[in-house]
């Protein structure tokens, strides 16, 4: 999936719901939504998106703080969003496959939680891409990956840090 058929999902989720949260947005699209305790270490499961009886479910791990387990949904959330024909635990499939979709869930979650405005006022105010993801309370290769799609809109921003498609399974909260 392109990067801008990635950005125009979001584009039509804001505008059909209206929604910036995303545990509001996954309410309105009716998907279940549960926090469980899954551990606080770095190789916990933070999260996975299912789909059960054509009932979409996402768990959340509810040991890991509030603004990783939002990061976490809004990842989730795209794989609800591009991946419905994709079979749940896709870890476990080869690795270009898995690469592929961890990548563009990535950019779902990076185009959803963060605005261009945003990102853009806050990159005026600090060249530093850590002290920039800092304030918008998220990890800079998050951050990273919204630059790669603003970049990829015309902005003169240069994408510092090349981050690869699973960081967030060695993001912990002595990453924060």
């Amino acid at each position: 999936m392109t990067t801008d058929r990635i950005t125009k999902v979001v584009q039509k989720l804001r505008q059909r719901y209206k929604e910036d949260d995303p545990e509001c947005l996954c309410m309105a699209m009716d998907i279940l939504l549960q926090h469980m305790p899954m551990g606080k270490s770095e190789r916990a499961c933070k999260g996975f998106f299912l789909r059960q009886s054509r009932i979409p479910l996402i768990m959340l791990n509810s040991d890991q703080p509030q603004s990783l387990q939002r990061i976490v949904l809004a990842h989730e959330l795209g794989h609800a969003n591009l991946h419905r024909a994709e079979k749940a635990f896709h870890e476990f499939q080869l690795f270009g496959s898995v690469q592929r979709c961890e990548h563009e869930a990535n950019m779902f979650a990076a185009e959803y939680l963060l605005t261009d405005e945003a990102v853009l006022g806050i990159l005026r105010e600090e060249p530093s891409v850590y002290d920039a993801a800092r304030k918008l309370c998220v990890p800079a290769e998050l951050l990273d990956f919204k630059l790669r799609l603003l970049k990829r809109r015309g902005y003169n921003v240069n994408p510092p840090l090349y981050a690869d498609s699973c960081f967030m399974k060695r993001y912990s909260t002595t990453s924060e």
